[in-house]
């Protein structure tokens, strides 16, 4: 079992266990997220980090367990931290300003003010010029930055993103790699990723924590060096493979793929 242990967290999870159905999907998780850390969460399918997520997000409570954001207790109320699922979700009949705002909206902002706060960040999120368009007009990797800027305003300096490179082309996700990376830096975010992309979670990530076992427990936690900033070759590198097979080793222990 990982405790969590940081004063400087921003967002942590204490001992959360969660069933449905009488199954035991996750159990006696903790982990914590630390002020512009990224943090991924690698796991087989199945294993319950969805779940995990769901509770983090508050649209799920646990049955036993608790979630703190800078040391409030938010268990089972969702609107605190941005969730951004793997699909980007834009609403396909509203311009691009509006799907972006709608979560200032949907909190009481009146439109014009949700918009326009909305718009001071389109030019960091690259998208500076799309706010008329409907989604339809856009790029996959357009489309996913409208949808993480989406998540930022709907968040407390803290987003959850589940697998949102996965959909994109060997190319484009490096840019958005790259790209993320920056604007994390820039707006001062806190991001926990879900992959299944081993080579991506290491790649941007600050540590991964691995869940295992059906239910889904976390037993190991990973700290990936050098520093982010340091990474640009850093996958061709034999430090990344000794990385790369230390994490399958657990994940896969048998060795099969």
């Amino acid at each position: 079992m990982i405790t969590c242990q940081s004063d400087a967290a921003v967002l942590e999870a204490e001992h959360i266990t969660k069933s449905y159905d009488g199954r035991t999907i996750i159990r006696d998780i903790s982990i914590h997220l630390n002020q512009g850390e990224l943090v991924s969460l690698l796991g087989l399918s199945g294993s319950g980090k969805t779940t995990l997520f769901q509770v983090l997000s508050g649209l799920t409570s646990p049955d036993e367990g608790r979630v703190l954001l800078r040391g409030k207790e938010i268990t089972g109320q969702p609107g605190y931290v941005g969730y951004m699922l793997q699909k980007d979700l834009l609403l396909k009949h509203k311009k691009i300003i509006d799907n972006v705002s709608l979560p200032m909206v949907l909190k009481g902002v009146k439109k014009e003010e949700a918009r326009k706060e909305a718009k001071r960040y389109f030019a960091e999120f690259g998208i500076d010029g799309t706010e008329d368009f409907y989604p339809s007009r856009l790029s996959g990797g357009m489309r996913q930055r409208a949808a993480l800027l989406r998540t930022y305003l709907a968040a407390d300096g803290v987003a959850l993103l589940d697998e949102p490179f996965s959909a994109l082309d060997m190319i484009t996700k490096g840019q958005i790699h790259k790209w993320y990376l920056g604007v994390m830096e820039k707006i001062r975010l806190s991001t926990i990723l879900i992959t299944h992309d081993v080579d991506e979670a290491i790649l941007l990530s600050d540590r991964i924590y691995l869940m295992t076992g059906n239910p889904g427990e976390i037993r190991h936690e990973l700290p990936i060096l050098p520093p982010r900033k340091e990474r640009r070759e850093f996958n061709l590198t034999t430090g990344f493979l000794e990385y790369k097979k230390r994490i399958l080793e657990i994940l896969d222990p048998s060795g099969n793929e």
